[in-house]
């Protein structure tokens, strides 16, 4: 079977959560969370930086991060859908949507074709797929792209708050500084932050074992 079709959904016990994403972080932040910038500001370009405008929505219910992340890229592409119309595309289920495989298909039916999906097969990303994430987030973002990464497992963003979703989870990466070597992004499951900076190498290994649209 191709590793990258993976249900996308969590399975923690105790948490509102079943087969798809879940509704709300699933580790509370041990750290005062920062404000977030605001997601409907204009593209911003400093010393090795951009961010893109983006309309975020949180998700509405369990299964939905898949929409809801996509949705987020599109909008930064003013495309105004809604996470209905957009799950009914992806074909997105009370067990979630399949994989990043469909968010590719989606974003090219909406935008015009120029994403694809990419796949870090590995458990823990090499060297080499770190830096290619590197290139596709830069070039994605550069060319006004969100990209849309299908991740699972635990890891902490640059202010020190976990982010859990051992199960799965979609979110939306629509920015970077430093080269990329930070990675902004939005998570569709934690509207209490919004939006956090985190680590290309960490990003890249929540990626592992699925993939990502760019």
């Amino acid at each position: 079977m191709n590793p990258i079709v993976q249900k996308s959904g969590l399975s923690v016990v105790g948490l509102l959560v079943a087969g798809g994403c879940a509704l709300g972080p699933a580790v509370a932040a041990q750290a005062a969370p920062a404000p977030s910038a605001p997601t409907s500001s204009s593209q911003t370009e400093r010393s090795a930086e951009r961010i893109l405008g983006i309309d975020y929505q949180a998700q509405p219910n369990f299964y939905y991060c898949g929409p809801a992340a996509t949705r987020i890229a599109l909008s930064a592409q003013g495309k105004a859908l809604s996470q209905d119309e957009v799950a009914k595309l992806l074909g997105t289920t009370e067990a979630g949507t399949a994989s990043a495989l469909d968010t590719t298909r989606v974003l090219n039916e909406l935008t015009g074709g120029k994403y694809r999906t990419t796949e870090i097969r590995d458990s823990v990303a090499r060297p080499d797929q770190v830096e290619q994430l590197r290139r596709d987030v830069l070039a994605a973002v550069d060319a006004g792209r969100p990209v849309v990464a299908n991740i699972k497992g635990t890891t902490v963003d640059t202010d020190g708050n976990p982010h859990s979703y051992e199960g799965g989870h979609y979110l939306t990466l629509v920015g970077y500084r430093d080269g990329g070597d930070s990675i902004r992004v939005a998570d569709p499951a934690d509207p209490a932050l919004g939006e956090y900076w985190m680590s290309l190498p960490k990003v890249a290994n929540w990626i592992a074992e699925r993939g990502y649209s760019s």
